[in-house]
């Protein structure tokens, strides 16, 4: 068996997180996606008696051979991991298991989430594989973009969620400011949706002027999702506030990044997003921001994160 598994629930975040750090530490690294039965989804990352095969046969049989690390993001994974560990595998989890962490070698959580102890690792958001051989390779797969003009703005878009009050009217309003700015300077505006942003703003994403440079990506109708190419290539951009793994992953590039509406989210996402601020790694956008250009440091988690396991866990370099 393959020396480390990245194991996840199929969720996209989960999968990206798990992914990012079993590769920073092994490139060879595979991943294990998990097949959870109804009573895994209930009770994991809790052991029950009748959980004798919560991944089904092929996971159990698995464990009589296991990785040598196994690192898991999310519930599903959290019980997997810790099956794993009995059967003698090192193991990481990815994201606070809300249960007592000494059942994992090793958690690694959000700072903003407050969890602490003596195998707890923090981090500053979220995990993922954003430097600048990824950058350079993205530019590559996404040349054609280089010929936009610039200032090239790119605005990644969420949605609203229960930690972020965002409206339609709100959105449609960012969508004019930044539309009237490109005008205003000559560049270009590329625009791109996610998974989770409403269709009344995919709507409103379609209205963006046609004579404005730059994409539009609302779904698969519009062809190949550029996101990766747009980090690469944006001279700036601009995030809705909702997803911390959005706001770290632009945070990750090379030029500067501006939050909308910042004072709209609440609970924990709001104070990652003030440490951001205060950092000086974004700012702040509002109706009357010319979005000048600042000197940025990137934020890149993933590989300090994986130096810090490789301490705890005495792997090598």
């Amino acid at each position: 068996m393959t020396m480390t598994y990245a194991l996840h629930d199929g969720r996209a975040g989960n999968a990206r997180q798990a992914l990012a750090l079993a590769r920073a530490l092994d490139v060879d690294a595979g991943e294990w996606p998990l097949v959870p039965g109804q009573l895994a989804r209930w009770f994991a990352p809790r052991k029950w008696p009748l959980l004798s095969a919560p991944f089904g046969p092929g996971f159990r049989a698995d464990c009589e051979d296991p990785p040598e690390l196994a690192i898991g993001c999310g519930r599903q994974a959290a019980l997997a991991t810790r099956l794993l560990r009995a059967a003698g595998s090192k193991v990481v989890q990815i994201l606070d298991p809300r249960i007592d962490p000494r059942h994992w070698d090793v958690v690694v959580a959000p700072e903003h989430d407050g969890l602490r102890g003596d195998n707890v690792v923090t981090m500053l958001g979220s995990l993922h594989p954003v430097d600048d051989l990824w950058l350079a390779q993205a530019r590559r797969e996404f040349q054609p973009l280089e010929k936009l003009p610039s200032p090239h703005t790119a605005l990644l878009v969420g949605g609203p969620s229960r930690h972020a009050a965002l409206d339609d009217v709100g959105f449609q309003s960012l969508l004019q400011m930044l539309s009237e700015l490109t005008q205003a300077d000559g560049g270009s505006f590329s625009v791109i949706a996610s998974r989770r942003t409403p269709a009344s703003w995919r709507e409103a994403m379609g209205r963006v002027p046609q004579d404005l440079p730059g994409i539009r990506w609302r779904d698969e109708h519009d062809g190949t999702n550029a996101y990766a190419g747009l980090l690469g290539h944006a001279d700036r951009i601009v995030c809705t506030p909702d997803s911390v793994n959005m706001l770290s992953e632009a945070a990750a590039t090379l030029v500067p990044v501006f939050a909308w509406k910042p004072q709209a989210v609440m609970g924990r996402p709001r104070r990652f997003l003030d440490t951001l601020l205060e950092r000086g790694r974004i700012r702040a956008l509002g109706q009357d921001t010319a979005m000048d250009t600042f000197d940025v440091e990137p934020l890149r988690e993933t590989v300090r994160i994986a130096a810090a396991i490789r301490r705890h866990l005495n792997l090598p370099s």
